[in-house]
């Protein structure tokens, strides 16, 4: 798997999401014959409520080990579907990804959430890049990761979810070290911040 999908599959589960990550999208081209479209880097759905690292269970959920991005700006009672875009250069998506075919087949893997209105989501994110469901209430959006100087409801960058989980390491280091990280990605960030590196970033030169 490409190391920036693993890196955002990490930080999606971290933040609560369960995904599926490089979803191949087929299509029929003749009766019997099938040719993949293209591969759909990740989707990701987070139903509401808080995100706890663990779970304390009789004694309550204790508030710091609380896991929230205020980029994700999650909605009050309301599913987030995310269907993601990753790049390694510019947060950018393919023209692959929003076409009405690819939505409408990546939708069908989380239709439950839609009932008859599968094909309406799929318009509505193919010319505005998001829908809103209002029973039940589900957000769907889709959203380019990548290289970006702004965080928002479409663009999330990849220098943010490094320095988002670099924190969630630092700030949950015990409940986090009995985890099993399987994911390359998030080991290494684990393994760093365990060993004491300082993880930074150099400004970025004006053009």
């Amino acid at each position: 798997m490409d190391i920036g999908v693993e890196l955002v599959e990490a930080y999606l589960r971290l933040n609560g999401y369960f995904t599926i990550s490089e979803f191949e999208v087929l299509r029929e081209t003749s009766p019997g014959n099938y040719q993949t479209v293209t591969d759909v880097d990740m989707i990701a759905v987070r139903f509401p409520g808080p995100m706890y690292i663990a779970d304390s269970h009789a004694k309550g959920e204790s508030p710091s080990l609380l896991v929230e991005d205020p980029v994700l700006d999650l909605l009050p009672d309301t599913v987030d579907v995310i269907i993601g875009e990753v790049k390694q250069g510019e947060a950018v998506f393919n023209p692959g990804l929003t076409n009405h075919h690819t939505l409408h087949t990546v939708l069908q893997r989380v239709a439950w959430l839609y009932g008859d209105n599968v094909h309406k989501v799929a318009r509505d994110l193919e010319n505005h890049l998001l829908c809103h469901q209002a029973e039940p209430k589900v957000r769907t959006r889709l959203v380019a990761f990548g290289r970006s100087q702004v965080n928002n409801l479409h663009t999330i960058s990849l220098t943010h979810i490094f320095e988002k989980m670099i924190g969630q390491f630092r700030d949950h280091g015990d409940a986090l070290r009995a985890a099993q990280f399987k994911n390359p990605a998030a080991a290494l960030i684990r393994l760093l911040v365990k060993t004491g590196f300082e993880i930074t970033k150099e400004p970025e030169e004006e053009t």
